[in-house]
């Protein structure tokens, strides 16, 4: 089972340099998630060789144009297509007056549109869970009321260890079975319980979208021990009052989360116009937390590598 996330947009503000405006895909097992939908996202996603039809939720981190503009018409698009599965958004509040707009009412589109809506004080909410998955939003420190995401797979059993169940009489495939599916098993020599002969409890994946944010503790929690992070990472130091003035993080702040958090691996996210050329951030970062790269737009990040 692979899971992985493709940056689709990487720019703040406004298109430039080649980069499209925020949105991240996450692919698992043929369906998809997606965090910010920004202006065009509904191309990327084409572009990126995904399908539009398999999208089953959309977190907007807040209501700043350049993260939520490509909402209306992705939504338009997906009644034209005679979407059927329902579909869930979930933002902060206000974010459901996109359903309002003409043509997004329930009497126009052909699927059932959901929004989930978070309270301006909201504190660390579940806002999906699936026997598969659990997406959960905290509030983050920006201009206006901003959350971040954080996507984990349940843990999974420990794998079997054939010669230690061997050497306490376990012979038959079946009763390696049972082992599996946590019975124990009685044998001449006595019970073999399930904890003798499986190794250690396996984490699932994790992934933490944290933009557009200064660096704050909840950001640090949503990114505690993810295998990625994709994070707002706006400016270089040089740029840093002009950071904070807008409530946005440099690269080397970001790489300061990551490392707090000890997150396996740091995508930067969310470049400023005035960066042509991203590769002095990823140097600054790279000072504080190395295992760190500038997002690049339709790469797949396999969540068990961290890699393409």
């Amino acid at each position: 089972m692979h899971t992985m996330v493709i940056p689709l947009g990487t720019a703040s503000a406004l298109p430039a340099h080649g980069r499209y405006l925020s949105s991240v895909a996450l692919w698992r097992a043929g369906r998809i998630l997606l965090f910010d939908c920004g202006e065009g996202a509904q191309y990327r996603i084409k572009d990126a060789d995904l399908k539009r039809s398999r999208v089953d939720a959309i977190f907007i981190t807040h209501l700043h144009g350049d993260h939520c503009f490509g909402l209306p018409g992705f939504l338009a698009t997906l009644g034209m297509m005679q979407r059927k599965d329902p579909l869930l958004v979930v933002g902060p509040e206000g974010v459901e007056e996109f359903g309002l707009l003409p043509g997004l009412g329930a009497e126009h589109l052909p699927y059932e549109l959901t929004f989930r809506t978070l309270p301006d004080d909201a504190g660390r909410t579940t806002v999906m869970q699936t026997d598969d998955f659990t997406v959960t939003a905290r509030p983050l420190d920006h201009r206006t009321p901003t959350f971040g995401f954080r996507f984990e797979e349940p843990s999974r059993p420990g794998r079997m260890q054939p010669e230690r169940a061997r050497d306490l009489g376990i012979r038959e495939p079946e009763d390696l079975g049972r082992l599996q599916e946590g019975e124990s098993v009685e044998t001449p020599k006595g019970t073999v319980a399930p904890e003798q002969v499986m190794g250690a409890e396996r984490p699932g994946v994790s992934f933490a979208y944290v933009t557009d944010t200064r660096p704050c503790q909840q950001g640090e929690e949503l990114a505690r021990r993810v295998d990625l992070l994709v994070h707002d990472s706006t400016f270089g130091m040089r740029n840093r009052a002009r950071a904070i003035e807008t409530a946005h993080s440099t690269a080397r702040e970001a790489a300061g989360v990551a490392r707090r958090a000890e997150a396996r691996k740091l995508l930067l996210t969310h470049f400023s116009a005035r960066h042509r050329d991203v590769t002095d951030l990823v140097r600054e970062a790279r000072t504080v937390f190395s295992n760190t790269a500038a997002a690049e737009e339709l790469k797949r990040y396999d969540l068990k590598s961290g890699e393409e």
